[in-house]
């Protein structure tokens, strides 16, 4: 198996490899299960081909930057994002097809670590003749592709837990009201971050208090994609299985998975598998559902990115287990007070030291609210 060579790339290179991710993100809310792909065919400094990934099922970038590159492959330079898959799957291989066009050379900024392919891409162009050359922008790459990666490497994809909270690091009232902590405009980036969302997980404490839906409401337009927009897969869980069958959530589109202790445990199993849920039996760990057991099972699903929108105490049950890779906090400029609920139930410390540490990666104005992303101290973004 190949791996990443040490290569020293022109200015030129980086210019085209960057216009290539551009394209990639392009698929950003409409690949998954897929990772997101685009590529370039450059010949004599002039782009004669590009196109990416849109769709599972659809041609992959490559293909469509040979259709619009012809004849003027040959012996041109293609700039792709992830290594040219070299197995058959909904769709012919990208690897054979770029040998048989006549490119000449073949610049990636990572290696694809499926292991259908994980080299084999590379190898089968360079026993074409073609000459390859890996890495270029590699950190890039994978954080566009962090789902992807994340649910072939750790077998759990990645997993980004969203608060909306005031800036007392409240999220609802003693009553437990919170309509609206946030402003219209933080609520609608709140549909975008959905839309890139392989999965969107809650309890089911959240569903029956707030009526959650989790649905992305947002149209094609707005998304600027072409066809349906994807809904995300919803994921509830319910361990005494208390989700009834006329909850607001059903009335959303999107497909809906339960975890519970016992699929046949509550009254309502006719019901809510009657309405389309999908019922999962998953363990119990300390009480709770095991997450370590769910997140794999939704990685063997082809679940890339999860977003949690649950309450403080699941929540903080998966920043207190170190699933959370990515944290999305959206800060209102107000004041709750410590009688009301607060945005993490997490275990008290000891020592200071103890804490756990973030790193800051973003931040965005949205009126007079704030968006923060940050990702755990010891990853790399």
């Amino acid at each position: 198996m190949t791996t990443t060579n040490p290569v020293s790339f022109s200015a030129e290179d980086s210019l085209w490899m960057a216009r290539a991710l551009s394209l990639a993100e392009r698929g950003l809310t409409t690949t998954h299960p897929n990772p997101r792909v685009g590529c370039v065919i450059v010949r004599d400094g002039v782009c004669v081909g590009e196109g990416f990934h849109a769709r599972a099922g659809e041609p992959h970038a490559e293909v469509f930057a040979l259709r619009a590159a012809g004849e003027q492959a040959r012996g041109a330079t293609a700039y792709v994002t992830l290594e040219p898959c070299a197995h058959f799957g909904k769709t012919p291989p990208c690897a054979p097809a770029l040998a048989a066009a006549g490119i000449g050379r073949v610049v990636t900024a990572m290696v694809d670590p499926d292991p259908r392919v994980a080299g084999r891409g590379h190898d089968l162009l360079r026993a074409a003749g073609v000459q390859v050359d890996v890495g270029l922008m590699n950190k890039e790459a994978r954080w566009l592709n962090r789902g992807f990666v994340s649910r072939i490497e750790r077998d759990r994809p990645w997993v980004t837990l969203k608060i909306a909270q005031s800036l007392d690091g409240r999220t609802a009232l003693a009553n437990g009201m919170s309509r609206w902590i946030t402003n219209e405009k933080a609520r609608r980036d709140v549909q975008f971050l959905r839309a890139r969302q392989s999965a969107i997980l809650t309890g089911i404490d959240t569903v029956l208090m707030d009526d959650a839906r989790l649905n992305v409401r947002l149209d094609a337009c707005e998304l600027k994609i072409e066809g349906a927009v994807r809904q995300p897969l919803r994921v509830v869980l319910d361990s005494g299985l208390r989700l009834p069958p006329f909850a607001p959530i059903f009335d959303a589109p999107g497909d809906i998975q339960i975890y519970t202790r016992d699929v046949m445990a509550g009254i309502h199993f006719d019901s809510l598998t009657a309405r389309g849920a999908q019922l999962v039996a998953a363990p119990v760990v300390d009480s709770g559902l095991d997450l370590g057991f769910i997140l794999q099972h939704l990685a063997a699903q082809g679940i890339n990115e999860l977003l949690i929108e649950a309450g403080s105490k699941l929540s903080g049950a998966f920043i207190a287990q170190q699933w959370v890779d990515e944290l999305v906090v959206y800060q209102a400029p107000i004041l709750l007070g410590h009688l009301s609920q607060a945005s993490l139930a997490l275990p008290m410390l000891a020592e200071l030291d103890h804490a756990a540490r973030w790193q800051l990666i973003d931040t965005q104005r949205l009126g007079d609210n704030v968006r923060m992303t940050l990702i755990p101290k010891a990853l790399e973004p």
